[in-house]
C-alpha cells in the first residue's frame, strides 16, 4: 500500500522555522521526483519545491527561494522541507507529491494528506 505521511507543520511566529518531513512506503521512493506543493486558505495549489531522483536537481518558487530548503533521504525514504524566515503568507497546507513519469501522457504520481502550516503574523 502506498503511503505519503506529512509531519512537522505547526504554529510559528513570523521570522520561525519549521521542517517537514513526508516518509514515504510502498513504492520505489528513489526513482521518484519529489515535490512539495501547498494551499493557502480559500486558494489552490502552489508548487513550493521539488527534488530530482538523486537530490543533484532543486527547484524553487521565486516566493520561498532563499528561505526553503528541499531534500530527501533515499536511504530513509523520506523527504524534508526546511523551511526559514517564515512569514504569514506562507500559511496553508503542505503536501509532499511523488511523481514517475515514463512517458509525457503517462506515469505515476502520489499525494499525501497533508500537514498544515500556520504562520502567525
Amino acid at each position: 500500500q502506498v503511503q505519503l505521511v506529512e509531519s512537522g507543520g505547526g504554529l510559528v511566529q513570523s521570522g520561525g522555522s519549521l521542517r517537514l518531513s513526508c516518509a514515504a512506503s510502498g513504492f520505489m521512493f528513489s526513482g521518484y521526483w519529489m515535490y512539495w506543493v501547498r494551499q493557502a486558505p480559500g486558494k489552490g495549489l502552489e508548487w513550493v519545491s521539488s527534488i530530482d531522483q538523486t537530490a543533484g536537481t532543486t527547484t524553487y518558487a521565486d516566493s520561498v527561494k532563499g528561505r526553503f530548503t528541499i531534500s530527501r533521504d533515499n536511504a530513509r525514504n523520506t523527504e524534508y522541507l526546511q523551511m526559514n524566515n517564515l512569514k504569514p503568507e506562507d500559511t496553508g497546507v503542505y503536501y509532499c507529491h511523488a511523481e514517475l513519469r515514463w512517458s509525457p501522457d503517462s506515469g505515476e504520481d502520489y499525494w499525501g494528506q497533508g500537514t498544515q502550516v500556520t504562520v502567525s503574523s
